[in-house]
């Protein structure tokens, strides 16, 4: 008799207990499931902002889980120590190196950090070679390979027509030069800046094609980084000062023509000038990465019609991919454009202010004497 009682009781509870947790466990699977769905839901956010930031390796393509990436060179310096290694060490992200490792929230997101005792993140000294670095490293060389031919092909044919990509060069350059450097700074000085003001143009204007492109080894968002903005801006602004003469620090500092109680007591005018030095290269790095960084965003954006789309059903995909594709197409012929626009203003505002550096104000002078 004990024995049935014994396994009578057993039964009991074993059913108790899957009665308790059947409900739990299927939840708990179904939270899973959805959990797993939303790991494989397309999310259009991510996408556009990993294609346009700056990463630690070159991704090219997907097949299948197996991700086809050029690792590049990693450059620390932590704690009096130099560190080298291959950026395919972090295994995209997902594993660390040596105590360091990619930060996958917080402000430091996406940069190479070391972790303390406590927690804390402490990001070491960074002179690795990233996508954008490795993309301004082939940008550069294709710059001066080609500019290098054009030369060679001057020296040649100096009495003859230009020819082959020389014909496509030379009115670029020339308008550079005669409705540029020289309508802005004046026949005096434009000669000085005319080898700066070509080079910040073609520099913009291959890089801004080349990301247009999105097949290695193009497709990076060079000037579509505020950091690459922000040098060039800063290489203008630094011309602007060295080459500043006493009469512009005079109109900064003195302006002629404004009224003594509005520079003192206390100097408005000089203020807002001063300002305004400040302001110029600000512009002129803000301006770029904007347009360029928004001409991106849309372009990856109608593409991510088709998958957002695609998710609810498959017809609505493929009806979606028609728009998508024919406006991907249309606003990529406006990039063109929009690509020698941003490097035509780039450097017309940077001749603008260089002008303005050197400009001579006697006329000014007699002007102020004469009110």
């Amino acid at each position: 008799m004990r024995r049935p009682r014994i396994a009578y009781i057993t039964t009991c509870l074993l059913f108790f207990f899957l009665l308790i947790n059947t409900p739990q466990s299927v939840a708990s699977e179904a939270v899973h499931e959805e959990q797993a769905a939303e790991a494989k839901a397309f999310r259009p956010g991510d996408m556009i902002i990993s294609h346009i930031v700056d990463a630690y390796d070159w991704h090219i393509a997907d097949i299948g889980h197996t991700h086809i990436t050029i690792p590049l060179p990693v450059i620390l310096y932590d704690e009096g120590k130099w560190h080298f290694f291959m950026s395919g060490k972090f295994e995209h992200g997902h594993a660390a190196y040596h105590g360091f490792e990619i930060a996958k929230e917080g402000a430091l997101k996406g940069k190479i950090v070391r972790y303390a005792a406590d927690g804390t993140a402490i990001r070491p000294w960074d002179f690795s070679v990233t996508k954008n670095v490795f993309a301004v490293f082939i940008s550069s060389i294709l710059l001066i390979l080609i500019f290098l031919s054009v030369a060679k092909a001057y020296k040649k044919t100096r009495k003859h027509a230009p020819k082959g990509f020389q014909s496509v060069v030379e009115p670029v350059i020339l308008f550079v030069r005669d409705e540029i450097a020289l309508a802005t700074i004046g026949k005096k000085n434009y000669e000085r800046f005319t080898p700066y003001l070509l080079t910040v143009f073609f520099f913009i204007f291959f890089n801004n094609l080349l990301g247009l492109i999105p097949i290695f080894p193009a497709g990076a968002n060079i000037t579509g980084n505020i950091a690459v903005t922000g040098v060039l801006a800063l290489f203008t602004f630094g011309m602007t000062l060295i080459s500043g003469n006493k009469n512009y620090w005079a109109h900064i500092f003195n302006t002629p023509g404004v009224p003594w109680w509005l520079k003192l007591p206390l100097p408005l005018m000089p203020i807002i000038e001063l300002v305004g030095v400040f302001t110029k290269p600000f512009v002129l790095m803000i301006r770029l990465f904007a347009n360029i960084t928004a001409g991106h965003i849309i372009i990856l954006g109608f593409i991510s019609l088709i998958f957002v789309f695609g998710q609810t059903s498959l017809v609505a995909g493929y009806g979606m991919s028609v728009l998508s594709v024919t406006m991907s197409i249309f606003m990529n012929f406006l990039e063109l454009l929009v690509a020698f626009i941003q490097a035509y203003v780039f450097t017309l505002l940077s001749s603008i202010f260089l002008g303005m550096a050197v400009e001579e104000h006697e006329h000014e002078e007699h002007h102020e004497a004469h009110h």
